[in-house]
């Protein structure tokens, strides 16, 4: 294997349930109805696929305006506290140290750059889903990191979280490495196809 590309929220940063405390009061204020199944369906969509997706809920915004909307309020959560998860940082540097790797994410490129830039992580490629033609779970994203990093994606380990990303990173022809996401746990049928860790921190030792 020739690289290790992560994903970023629910792997590095503990920001799934931001996200979605973020989007329900938003949501809300902008006219929309939550719905039980919409936080799962926009994990790993594209900046453009969940502003529209807030629209279908009833936002009575555009989808381009529902999503500067949502990720100007992610900012402000941000420089508030950054929920990087423990061990994270240690661990993709002890990963770095050994693999060129990237990151290939759904969030936009904006709250990448400050993840980035707080950590001070040595991560050359970093890819929103954003800037594809689909976000996961179509492989595009991982796709993308892959060839930014002139590596073919079956030499590619990737490190995902959520059932729509593994979905992704399978789909993608990559050897994946799940560490599930304790608020929202990912799909037992597809867990059953990659390797599971119980934390971030397992994983220097995993691809040793």
């Amino acid at each position: 294997m020739d690289a290790v590309i992560f994903d970023l929220d629910g792997v590095l940063i503990d920001s799934e349930q931001v996200w979605d405390e973020v989007r329900q009061s938003f949501a809300a204020a902008h006219g929309g109805t939550w719905t039980p199944e919409a936080t799962r369906a926009m994990q790993g969509m594209s900046t453009p696929e969940w502003g529209a997706y807030l629209v279908s809920l009833g936002v009575r915004l555009t989808p381009a305006e529902a999503s500067a909307g949502v990720i100007a309020e992610m900012e402000k959560a941000y420089a508030a506290h950054l929920p990087v998860i423990p061990g994270a940082v240690d661990a993709v540097r002890a990963v770095a140290s050994r693999f060129p790797v990237a990151i290939a994410s759904s969030a936009p490129a904006v709250l990448i750059k400050v993840f980035l830039e707080v950590t001070g992580l040595p991560v050359p490629v970093a890819v929103s889903s954003e800037s594809c033609a689909a976000g996961k779970p179509s492989p595009d994203v991982y796709l993308a990191a892959a060839a930014q990093l002139g590596v073919p994606p079956a030499s590619c380990y990737a490190v995902e979280d959520s059932t729509n990303g593994l979905k992704a990173a399978l789909a993608a022809g990559m050897t994946v490495l799940a560490v599930p996401n304790p608020h929202f746990p990912p799909a037992e049928d597809v867990l059953v196809q990659v390797r599971v860790l119980s934390s971030i921190t397992d994983l220097p030792d995993a691809l040793a």
